[in-house]
């Protein structure tokens, strides 16, 4: 069998896109995702699929993060006729997340053409749209964690949890070439241990070749506990004694049910001061509402909590933004608060106006609480560039910076490593080092290698591996 590394190889951290080949020349797509954080330069490399979608049989995605799936309906609008495998709780996600992503194509292209308007150039279409994104949602096909699925007399596929986000899979492939059994490992995106509403990454059983992310090679997380400090420490100041705005650009997936649960055992310590809280995401909204109908995907700590704490994502004090002018109005909202709103790379969405109206004033904070790839703005700002460009516009960056990597959705490099103790090093083939950045997947190898495991690779761009 072949595998072509289409995207999340190289250095890229999005895009992730993995072609299987079988010798009876079956295509297998492994996720689907969309290049995101380099402005216009994506579009191009969002077009260029590096296949023809006509081509592929099937696609089995890991997850509903958009640089994982974001580009399905595009496939479909181009001609693939297959279906796509998921958890039930994956396609819950995208069927709110895909038709947003078409939203934001239409509405990037819509301001992107009045320019071509004046420079006398041809308009452009969109990526997809909302309907485009509506109507593939008839190719998903929903397969619950640990039931083997078989795609062909010799493919079939298992999906594990990876403890990422609500329904984020590992995927275990078994296939049989020249009448030997082989299996791949692909293990999506890996959460973390010890979270406070997913239980942690399943244990895996042995494979012969594994592809593994490495966004946080190179990296060690804080724990969840330092992380629920830091997050009250940062209320406190930005809010009781600096009496300014908290804003959190947090992905609408994962991450914001992630930041108003804390809040809410924060309120019920009494650790809060009495402050009005904003979700300001229609997408975080609604995600929110699929968590609630998925509370069996919860940890043992979230059930009981739920016991005395029915909606853990509703307290006194909170409030969810779905208006438009409800929206602008948090601009001219002059006492502290905490505004909670996506994209957590802060490049697209209702944050970005948040931005523009707060950015420049010293007495509003602004937390991250997670990874923003190197060239969006959140990256910008949160190096601390004095000058940033918004809708076009330049903005000095005069607000107090703030930094919680602990809430990341992703494994450090222990972790990586404590998910791949299911593994005997000497069994496994080949390792595939795949999303992440160039720094960071050198230093997993490394770790990699001190563990025991050999025949390590680095995939470039397109680079294809017989397996």
């Amino acid at each position: 069998m072949k595998l072509t590394c289409i995207g999340a190889s190289g250095s890229e951290v999005t895009g992730s896109k993995f072609l299987l080949t079988t010798n009876e020349n079956k295509k297998i797509l492994i996720d689907c995702g969309m290049y995101q954080g380099k402005g216009l330069e994506t579009d191009a490399m969002n077009r260029d699929l590096g296949f023809e979608p006509h081509h592929i049989d099937f696609v089995l995605l890991s997850h509903a993060h958009i640089d994982h799936s974001g580009l399905i309906p595009y496939i479909c609008k181009n001609g693939f006729k297959g279906k796509v495998f998921c958890t039930p709780a994956t396609r819950d996600l995208c069927a709110i997340m895909l038709p947003d992503s078409g939203k934001i194509q239409e509405t990037d292209t819509k301001q992107f053409n009045k320019k071509r308007v004046l420079q006398k150039l041809p308009p452009i279409e969109p990526i997809y749209t909302m309907q485009d994104a509506a109507v593939c949602m008839g190719h998903f096909i929903s397969i619950p964690y640990h039931l083997s699925f078989s795609l062909t007399p010799t493919f079939s596929f298992e999906f594990y949890d990876s403890g990422h986000i609500l329904g984020g899979a590992s995927i275990y492939i078994s296939f049989v070439e020249e009448g030997e059994t082989r299996t791949l490992l692909y293990t999506g995106d890996v959460g973390r241990y010890n979270k406070r509403i997913l239980p942690d990454p399943c244990v895996l059983p042995q494979a012969d070749y594994i592809m593994c992310e490495s966004t946080y090679g190179n990296r060690l997380h804080e724990s969840i506990e330092d992380a629920e400090q830091e997050l009250m420490l940062t209320v406190l100041n930005a809010c009781a004694k600096r009496r300014g705005k908290l804003i959190i650009p947090s992905f609408a997936i994962g991450r914001t049910q992630e930041i108003v649960y804390a809040l809410h055992r924060l309120k019920n310590a009494g650790n809060l001061p009495s402050i009005e809280i904003f979700v300001d995401s229609p997408l975080a909204i609604s995600a929110t509402g699929i968590f609630r109908l998925h509370a069996e995907s919860f940890n043992e700590e979230m059930q009981q909590f739920i016991h005395s704490n029915p909606d853990p994502f509703g307290f006194e004090n909170l409030h969810y933004v779905r208006t438009i002018d409800d929206s602008k109005r948090l601009n001219t909202y002059n006492q502290p608060c905490i505004i909670i709103s996506a994209s957590g790379m802060m490049e697209a969405g209702r944050v970005k106006h948040h931005l523009a109206s707060n950015v420049d004033n010293p007495r509003t904070t602004i937390l991250s609480v997670g990874y923003c790839a190197p060239t969006t703005l959140g990256a910008k700002i949160m190096r601390g560039d004095k000058v940033v460009s918004i809708f076009g516009v330049k903005y000095k960056v005069r607000a107090q910076l703030e930094n919680i990597q602990s809430y990341s959705g992703h494994a450090d490099y222990n972790e990586l490593l404590r998910y791949m103790g299911s593994q005997n090093p000497e069994t496994v083939r080949n390792f595939f080092i795949i999303h992440g950045e160039d720094e960071a997947r050198t230093a997993f190898a490394t770790q990699l290698a001190n563990v025991g495991f050999k025949n390590i690779a680095i995939p470039k761009f397109r680079e294809e591996f017989e397996i």
